[in-house]
């Protein structure tokens, strides 16, 4: 059960960053119901400590994480995507900024909101919502993800 539902709402789910709460609900009883076979959760057990006990994140999380995995390890993501992510220091070459050793990637303005669900602004805006001391560290994929997930698990979804 594990295996094919975390799969099936993993897959792509990058490109639902910015959707609407009402779509995102969808998937969320979707993951809830899963947990619950899983643990063998009552109906109507609050499902976040559930959630808790298999180790699952939230989908809006779950978005979150592989966002920031991609940003994180540029081999996860397709060249055309990776270029898209432009850190402070290579444009602080040309103008000294002080966000410059922060490893923070440049927030580009946008107008609407499809244009904020742009993947190098949603990267950008939830890279830069990250603690600087998970963004400035060297940590191996594995390592950086568990920090990541565990700081995911303390936030509120």
């Amino acid at each position: 059960m594990h295996a094919f539902d975390s799969s099936r709402l993993d897959y792509c789910n990058s490109l639902l960053y910015g959707v609407s709460d009402k779509l995102l609900l969808k998937l969320q009883v979707i993951q809830s119901e899963a947990a619950r076979v899983v643990t063998g959760a009552r109906k109507f057990d609050h499902i976040t400590p559930v959630l808790c006990e298999v180790h699952w994140l939230h989908v809006r999380q779950c978005i979150r994480f592989k966002l920031v995995m991609i940003v994180y390890n540029d081999e996860l993501a397709p060249p055309y995507l990776a270029d898209d992510c432009v850190l402070v220091s290579s444009v602080a070459s040309i103008h000294h900024l002080r966000s410059a050793d922060t490893r923070k990637p440049v927030v580009r303005r946008t107008r609407t909101v499809i244009g904020a669900s742009d993947f190098a602004v949603s990267c950008a805006v939830i890279w830069n919502s990250l603690s600087i001391d998970l963004r400035v560290s060297s940590l191996f994929v594995a390592t950086f993800a568990r920090h990541l997930k565990a700081c995911l698990f303390r936030r509120p979804s």
